[in-house]
């Protein structure tokens, strides 16, 4: 009996298997630190405003996540701030909360700027939005490896919601930034990844 995957099913599984990989040699090796980055831009329209940045930074050895941003020039205070994942095509479309509601821990609200800069344990429940987990596997290692996919192809921003534009003032779109040790172990992970894609495709 033989049969084949759909193509958007044969490329979640390849996702999957290459999170699984990587995070299966870091656990053999020193910490893999996984840094994502990205500006922000107003996207609430025509009236919105504000700059800055927001980097998350995945430890995939503690597994703790490590979200710092900085921003200013807002048309409103701050609401809320949350990781939205993931959406269906890279680079665009709106997508509902990954991480803790109803914002993140310590996150300075009701101001036009600020920094922030915090550390979750990630396998805790609690630093995830419950949805999020029950539609990724139902754990929270199901869930950070689904984070770590939709990051890693570009399917997921950083959201600044305020109190004039609630469904999101400015957005960072998160994409690696690549540290050599990272690289490399990214490169054995595609290795593998493609030669298990060729026995799929058999």
């Amino acid at each position: 009996m033989s049969f084949s995957l759909r193509p958007s099913l044969l490329r979640r599984t390849r996702v999957a298997s290459l999170v699984v990989f990587f995070v299966g040699i870091a656990g053999h090796a020193s910490a893999v630190t996984l840094v994502y980055s990205g500006d922000f831009t107003p996207e609430g329209g025509p009236t919105a405003s504000g700059s800055g940045s927001a980097t998350v930074t995945i430890d995939t050895v503690s597994i703790t996540m490590r979200v710092q941003a900085d921003f200013s020039g807002l048309s409103g205070t701050t609401a809320a701030a949350h990781v939205h994942c993931c959406t269906a095509s890279p680079g665009v479309g709106n997508v509902g909360v990954a991480t803790e509601l109803p914002t993140f821990t310590g996150f300075p609200l009701g101001v036009t700027s600020g920094s922030y800069d915090f550390t979750y344990d990630m396998t805790q429940a609690a630093n995830f939005n419950p949805s999020f987990i029950t539609a990724n596997g139902g754990s929270t290692s199901a869930a950070l490896a689904a984070l770590i996919a939709g990051l890693g192809d570009d399917r997921a921003y950083l959201n600044i919601h305020t109190s004039t534009f609630a469904g999101g003032e400015i957005r960072a779109r998160l994409a690696l930034v690549p540290e050599p040790g990272t690289v490399l172990l990214l490169g054995l992970g595609l290795a593998g990844l493609a030669w298990r894609g060729r026995r799929l495709e058999r």
